[in-house]
This record gives C-alpha cells, structure tokens and sequence, in this order.
C-alpha cells in the first residue's frame, strides 16, 4: 500500500465539482426531499407542511455533510460558507419548531442581505470583502479586480434579496422552490460568468478560469 504524504501548511488542490456539490448539493436534496413527501393535493396543507418539514431536516443535514466534504476535500471551510451553514440552521430550526415554511423561504432573503451589507462595508472601508469570505486563490487577480468582484456581488445578492421576498410573498410555496433551485441557481451561474473577463482583465491567470466556477454561495 502506498501511502502519501501531505505537506503541513500547504492548502490542497481546488476541485470545481466539489465546488458545486457543496454549493447546490444541500438545495437540490432540500428540492428531492419536499417533492417525495409532497401531497398530490395542492388544498392539502397539513400535508405541504410536513414535506416543508421533512425537506427542511434533510436540508439541514445535507449542509452539515457538505461542510465536512469541503474540509475532507478542499482542505478549508471558508468564512462565507461557514456564516450561510449558520444560517441554514438557524432558520431550519425555526421552521421545524414553529411548522412554518415561511422561515425556510425567508433565509436566502436573509443570506443575501447579509453578505450584501458586508460586501458594502468592505467597499466602504475600502477592503474587498469576498476576497475573505470566499478564500479563493484566484491566481494574479489584483486588489482592484478584488473591489470590482466585491462591488458587483454586492449588489447582484441585493437583488437577489428583493427578488426572493418578493416571490415569498406573492407565489406559492411549490413555484418558489421551483424559482429557487433552478432560477437562482441560473441567475447565479449566468452572473459569475459575465465577471470572467473583469477578472482576466485584472489579471487573473490562465490556470484559476477552472476555479471562477466556485460561486458564492446561493442558498
């Protein structure tokens, strides 16, 4: 058996599928879990509420699990996905206590505001702030791409923030689950992608445009 040896100190290797496993993974068993115990009757609502509640524990335990996997396989936890498992978790819980779905669909609006107003704070201070939070080495980019990527998320999660609410309250809870796994999740991607000649731009070699695909977290 061979048996190797890690470097003490030396980060390991990014993985983009980790990437997205640890980013949609949590959400995309929340979506199997509600729609396996959802009623066929859309008038059943004790019904709706339990599969809320089923999907919401599932969720809840997908996202601890895909804490350890980014630590098992990408060696690191970063800040942002440390503070939205915090979150998750916080909200889940209420939404099992108080059998409320709308806990559950309040955290994204939750979550987006939150690193929307520390990504401001950090423009403000003039420190970018997703530099930190997401702990990417994206290779060669300089501090002004940094500021520009911290500018442009913090206002890509305020809309999402006002998007989400306004879907909370004016579509059912199965069309906003909908919205959130695949539209967000589009949104999300189609954003990322339109930073990728900023970052180029500002100097971000060859070697990271297979890392630009680690998304800041959408739940």
């Amino acid at each position: 058996m061979t048996e190797t040896t890690e470097v003490p100190g030396k980060p390991k290797p990014k993985s983009s599928w980790v990437n997205l496993v640890v980013d949609f993974g949590p959400l995309l068993v929340f979506f199997l879990a509600y729609r396996h115990f959802a009623p066929t009757d859309d008038n059943n609502m004790v019904g709706t509420v339990g599969a809320v509640i089923k999907g919401t524990v599932a969720f809840m335990v997908a996202t601890v699990v895909a804490l350890a996997v980014s630590k098992w396989r990408l060696g690191h936890i970063s800040p942002m996905l440390w503070l939205t498992t915090v979150l998750i978790l916080g909200f889940g819980a209420l939404t099992v206590i108080f059998r409320n779905p709308f806990y559950v669909q309040i955290k994204p609006t939750a979550v987006y505001l939150l690193f929307s107003v520390v990504l401001f704070i950090g423009l403000f201070k003039g420190k970018p702030m997703l530099k930190y939070l997401l702990q990417s080495a994206f290779e060669g980019l300089n501090d002004e791409g940094w500021m520009k990527l911290s500018r442009n998320w913090a206002w890509f999660f305020l809309v999402l923030a006002v998007l989400n609410t306004a879907l909370v309250y004016t579509v059912s809870f199965d069309t906003w689950m909908q919205a959130k796994l695949w539209g967000f999740t589009v949104l999300s991607f189609l954003f990322t992608f339109s930073q990728l000649p900023m970052v180029l731009k500002h100097g971000m070699g060859e070697e990271a445009k297979a890392e630009f695909v680690e998304t800041p977290p959408t739940d």
